[in-house]
């Protein structure tokens, strides 16, 4: 006797049998026993989730000639002849293959005789979005207005590209992804009729392996016993679907997120070494990645056991969410530019050892961090700002006075720069001391200081230009550039403008011999390790 696939031989023969669509399905038996069964059908959802074999049940409950509870005997002549395959008055038809108008124009033809020996005939019209347009043109009326004695069964994965008028004229029934409880359910029957030992959390990979398609999971059992060995765990099904060992991806991730290079290096060779698909390697690690975001989170994570989640967690403790994030879309990139380069090798451990330094050189989410403290900590701090001087060529700093010690003498402290004016003053916007006021009320420390001695002036009748007169510094521009604070800007000067404007920084050389004299406000800063910058003009 011929080998039947263990899918096909499990495939269901009753609604009863059907896994996770408990809706849809005592919604058909319903129709089929009030007698008002629709002439067009539309099945949706993913792969293995159920459609064509829900089509081939509806199309045997409605020519069954002893149906019960809506359900088909699979016992009378019209059921076995469909379940052979040998009834004419049921056609199935695979629309990525047969989609052009010739194909259509046949049924259309069809329809007009009526079924030989059933009651209806039925065309379940598979993968029923490959149609080209002129045969969906086609299909059009026969679909709206067919004969009494027709059932239209269309299927689809991706209802997105059938026509509004397709559509329209279906009942639509979406068919969700299987739960991996049911999936296991299922999975314990099948092996159970067929004696295979598996473990639990054999039959908790698979489902997972599965996502929610019950034809993937059964595929997956059915290739763990082709060694003619019953016995299933977990280990057999990583190496023969191909999931590399935890330890290896464990042993990179865990480099990746201590920035070790060297120990990355040393995991990517023995990965080599070992011929694994470097591209399925990195999606591992890249979903290994969103296992530790998820632990993080304190979301639950299936596929590992108890000592594997426990050095997730050890892991978790090494990057913040922010860091996992980006490395989840890095890498991701990483493995799609791989899919087109003849350089796999070379690209993979470019690629692993730039994740590896990422942050590295990168100095100000560090900074970033310790800046968010101390805002934090001013806008709780009670501010007197001295009054600006706007004839002489100085700027102050405000004196501050922390409000949990009111006994506290407060000390003025002033910044005195000499100016070297070579920008018209006459061309200065005279609202820009306000914005910059504002953001010192605000809270808003680092964008104050760094612009404190500032000037604006009008470049067009959209742009507004901040000069500094000694230029910028490198911490500074970061500040200065990131999206948040430059939006910040605009806001207030769109405000003080009556208008909306854009803002753009005009960055002048240093004059030598130009010094700022350090004072107790920038030492103070200096103290709490942040940095603090005085702009000349």
């Amino acid at each position: 006797m011929a080998y039947t696939a263990l899918y096909r031989k499990f495939r269901p023969s009753t609604f009863s049998e059907m896994v996770g669509q408990d809706a849809i399905t005592k919604t058909l038996r319903n129709q089929i026993i009030a007698g008002r069964v629709g002439h067009a059908y539309l099945f949706c959802g993913g792969r293995g989730t159920g459609k064509t074999s829900s089509a081939k049940i509806l199309a045997r409950a409605v020519n069954c000639l002893n149906p019960k509870d809506g359900e088909p005997c699979n016992e009378c002549e019209i059921c076995k002849g469909i379940l052979a395959g040998s009834l004419t008055d049921v056609v199935e038809m695979d629309a990525a293959s047969n989609n052009s108008v010739e194909d259509i124009r046949s049924i259309r033809e069809e329809v007009n005789f009526l079924p030989t020996l059933a009651k209806y005939r039925v065309y379940i019209i598979d993968e029923v979005h490959m149609l080209s347009t002129g045969a969906f043109n086609a299909l059009l009326k026969t679909l709206e207005e067919p004969p009494e004695h027709v059932k239209f069964i269309l299927a689809t994965t991706e209802p997105q590209k059938l026509p509004a008028t397709i559509l329209s004229r279906c009942q639509r029934f979406d068919f969700k992804r299987i739960s991996n409880l049911d999936i296991i359910k299922r999975l314990k029957v099948i092996c159970a009729e067929s004696k295979i030992e598996i473990t639990d959390g054999a039959m908790n990979m698979i489902a997972t392996l599965s996502e929610g398609a019950m034809r993937d999971a059964i595929s997956i059992l059915e290739r763990c016993v082709q060694d003619g060995d019953n016995k299933i765990t977990e280990e057999k099904i990583r190496e023969l679907v191909g999931i590399p060992k935890l330890t290896s991806i464990n042993k990179l991730t865990k480099s990746i997120l201590e920035y070790d290079v060297e120990h990355a290096i040393e995991a990517i060779t023995e990965v080599i070494d070992d011929g694994k698909d470097l591209n399925n390697f990195l999606w591992e690690i890249v979903k290994y990645i969103k296992d530790i975001l998820l632990i993080k989170s304190d979301a639950p994570v299936t596929l590992y056991n108890e000592e594997e989640i426990n050095q997730m967690k050890e892991l978790s403790q090494k990057a913040s969410k922010d860091r996992l994030l980006k490395l989840i879309y890095s890498l991701s990139q990483l493995e799609n530019d791989m899919k087109w380069s003849s350089q796999k090798n070379i690209l993979f451990q470019v690629g692993i050892i730039k994740a590896c330094k990422a942050e590295e050189n990168n100095g100000t989410e560090e900074i970033e961090k310790r800046i968010s403290n101390i805002e934090n900590t001013i806008k709780n701090w009670q501010v007197q700002s001295i009054p600006e001087k706007t004839v002489t060529k100085k700027a102050e700093i405000p004196v501050i006075q922390k409000e949990t010690k009111p006994e506290e003498i407060k000390k003025e402290v002033k910044v005195v720069q000499e100016k070297n004016v070579k920008i018209d003053d006459t061309q200065c916007l005279p609202y820009w001391p306000s914005v910059v006021k504002n953001l010192k009320d605000s809270g808003k420390v680092m964008l104050y200081t760094n612009l404190i001695n500032s000037k604006a002036v009008e470049i067009n009748d959209m742009t507004v230009g901040i000069e500094f007169g000694n230029g910028l510094t490198s911490f500074g521009k970061t500040v200065l550039e990131k999206p948040e604070n430059k939006q910040e800007i605009i806001r207030l000067v769109s405000i003080e403008a009556g208008k909306e404007m854009m803002i753009k920084y005009l960055e002048k050389p240093a004059e030598k011999g130009t010094k700022v004299k350090q004072n107790s406000v920038e030492q103070s800063f200096k103290d709490l390790d942040i940095p603090f910058n005085v702009i000349d003009e």
